[in-house]
């Protein structure tokens, strides 16, 4: 696979090269992130977050490396920081090209060297290596900024921040907090000199550009010395394992591990993927919505399970995270939520339960293992979801008796995934019954009438099916809206939502539709005609008085926006299902589909290097905003361009 290549000219281009973004992850929700420039521009942004208690209580611990290269009595600075009204040391003017094969790789080339410098994290481990290799003899100096905090926050110098520093040997260890992470940097250089300094109010733009605080103070210890000469390696090993402190041949041990384990993995999109599934503390497997702000969501990861882990054939992988998560189940509910600071699961979700069932569904006819898994583990626990659904649970989540769809939550509340709610104020009011979950509903009743009548118990799965075509009756007459020849985006109660949105397309797109063919041909029309972006569906249409093109301002203009007309790539898999269901699988449809799904690709190139953002603005130049790698993203990317093959690779096979 080619390497994703910046050149000199976009390098040294500040106002690119501080935009693109670069992320390496460590399978623990532990990460490394920056920019091509080599500024962090976000509080996030550093060389080492990470992850404490498996995938979550992330700090930001080494903020980054700041390099010199003295060679034949010049110095030049690599280095690149925003302060008020300046960028500097402005190392990326010096930048030939970055490129990301399989991690971050920076070169550079000064007065008389050329200097090359690799990031990547060890797998498993919260820990960073970083390698320099030189063209030329000179003399490198390193200076390490510690930022120690939480990763929503930032530091501030002040007397708390315990300064020493203790070197011996080939190691430095600090620790400013007592009681905190004890961070080991492990070197080849000649030495250290202790020179410490406060760094003040280093920027933080897209900060800035968010509405939050964006000035922090960093506290570097000093600079290692590294005596280099011509075809020379330093490198500088950030950790907080307590191993021996490793030689150079360790190091390229690391290295050629992780170039090894890129190798394995056969695509870009395939590579986005991997840097989505992580491992919790206790071992057991599951998937971080995004990076780098989210940890683990219940609705995120059962929408990512089909193109993470099934359509890849890791079946092994998604029962486990069905597994893990159906530990927490609560009056038939899994968490939307895990907090940073590992308090209780929160369970404010109507879909992400009910998204499970999807997930499920995609494990029929695999293995042996699978329909044990169906039948021992998931089967018992469906028939225990439904039956609280059908009498109520939390946050007013229940079937409406009069007519057999769902209705969930009450003024206030935010369930579905268009969520988004400041303060008091609910941007996107979606209580009542909300389309997509009644579509969802729906195809969880059939879903586990199938498995009944698989499993033996044929009475309860006559049951559901009579019950689950009452649902399809009565959704038809609630949501059908003649007049505009789609589907309400829900039936509040002080009547039916009109707006346009595309939440109606999971009447088409989920394995078990609830509308006649024409029908389903008339919603994709109008959704198509409405919301289809080249970056995937827009959440409103923009005729819409409420419809807000732009993402960006403080948190109330963003979450104004929110589900307010942004798009949202993700939703490009249900719009390829939805088309393929209403339109059939003809050559000129599957095309279509195929060229919607080789554009999206390109965005691997955009924002985030190799991965793919959580949305963008739904007016044009249609920026990628919010998180810049989001695993939904990738994964309904994945899935529907591998459904898109098969059904290419089907329709050409001779007869």
């Amino acid at each position: 696979m080619e390497s994703i290549v910046i050149g000199g000219e976009r390098c040294r281009e500040w106002a690119e090269s501080s935009e693109l973004e670069w992320l390496e992850t460590n399978g623990t929700g532990g990460f490394a992130m920056g920019t091509v420039s080599g500024a962090n521009t976000r509080r996030y942004h550093g060389l080492l977050v990470a992850s404490l208690r498996p995938p979550v209580e992330r700090q930001v611990l080494l903020s980054r490396l700041e390099e010199e290269v003295l060679c034949d009595g010049e110095m030049s600075n690599l280095g690149a920081a925003q302060y008020p009204g300046a960028v500097t040391p402005a190392g990326f003017q010096m930048l030939e090209e970055f490129r990301l094969d399989p991690f971050p790789t920076w070169v550079y080339r000064t007065g008389c060297a050329r200097v090359e410098k690799r990031v990547f994290l060890v797998e498993g481990s919260q820990t960073v290596v970083v390698l320099y290799r030189v063209s030329s003899r000179c003399r490198l100096r390193v200076r390490p900024f510690l930022a120690y905090r939480d990763y929503h926050c930032l530091q501030h110098a002040s007397d708390a921040f315990r300064r020493d520093v203790e070197s011996a040997g080939s190691t430095l260890r600090v620790e400013p907090f007592a009681g905190g992470p004890r961070l080991r940097l492990h070197h080849n250089a000649a030495g250290f000199v202790r020179v410490g300094n406060w760094y003040y109010r280093n920027e933080y733009r897209k900060e800035m550009e968010r509405g939050l605080d964006f000035q922090e103070d960093l506290y570097s210890p000093g600079w290692l010395d590294f005596e280099l000469e011509a075809g020379g390696t330093a490198f500088v090993v950030g950790t907080l394992e307590e191993f021996t402190a490793p030689s150079l041949d360790d190091v390229f041990a690391w290295e050629r591990a992780r170039c090894a384990a890129a190798e394995d993995v056969p695509g870009r999109l395939e590579r986005a993927a991997e840097q989505f599934l992580v491992r919790r503390v206790d071992g057991s497997p599951t998937i971080i919505a995004g990076y780098p702000w989210f940890t683990d969501w219940g609705r995120d990861t059962m929408i990512s399970i089909p193109g993470l882990l099934l359509a890849r054939g890791r079946f092994a992988e998604a029962r486990a995270i069905l597994r893990g998560f159906l530990q927490y189940l609560d009056q038939g509910l899994i968490p939307n939520r895990f907090p940073d600071g590992g308090e209780r699961p929160e369970y404010n979700t109507a879909d992400a339960t009910l998204w499970m069932f999807v997930a499920a569904w995609g494990l029929r006819g695999d293995s042996a293992s699978c329909s044990e898994f169906l039948r021992s583990e998931f089967y018992p626990a469906a028939k225990e979801i439904v039956a609280w659904h059908r009498r109520g649970t939390h946050y007013g989540i229940q079937v409406d008796a009069a007519d057999g769809l769902l209705s969930a939550g009450y003024a206030g509340t935010q369930l579905t995934w268009m969520d988004a709610k400041v303060g008091d104020w609910v941007v996107t009011p979606r209580h009542g019954k909300a389309v997509e979950i009644n579509a969802l509903w729906y195809n969880a009743l059939r879903m586990t009438a199938s498995w009944a009548l698989e499993f033996g118990e044929t009475e309860y799965a006559e049951e559901l099916d009579g019950f689950a075509d009452r649902v399809r009756e009565s959704f038809g007459r609630a949501f059908w809206n003649a007049e505009r020849g789609c589907l309400y985006d829900r039936i509040a109660p002080e009547g039916p939502d009109a707006r346009v949105r595309p939440n109606q397309l999971f009447a088409v797109s989920l394995p078990f539709g609830l509308l006649d063919e024409e029908e389903q041909r008339a919603v994709v029309r109008v959704v198509e005609a409405e919301l289809l972006t080249p970056v995937g569906l827009r959440t409103l249409a923009p005729g819409d008085g409420e419809y807000r093109g732009r993402y960006e301002g403080g948190p109330w203009q963003r979450d104004g926006a929110y589900h307010q007309g942004t798009v949202w790539p993700w939703l490009m898999g249900p719009y390829v299902d939805a088309r393929l269901a209403a339109l059939g699988c003809t050559a000129e449809n599957v095309s279509l589909c195929m060229g919607l799904v080789s554009r999206m690709m390109g965005e691997l190139e955009r924002q985030c290097l190799g991965s793919v953002a959580e949305i963008y603005d739904g007016d044009e130049p249609r920026r990628a905003v919010g998180a810049p790698a989001q695993a939904w993203s990738v994964a309904e990317l994945l899935r529907v361009r591998q459904k898109l093959v098969g059904v290419t690779s089907t329709a050409s096979r001779p007869q």
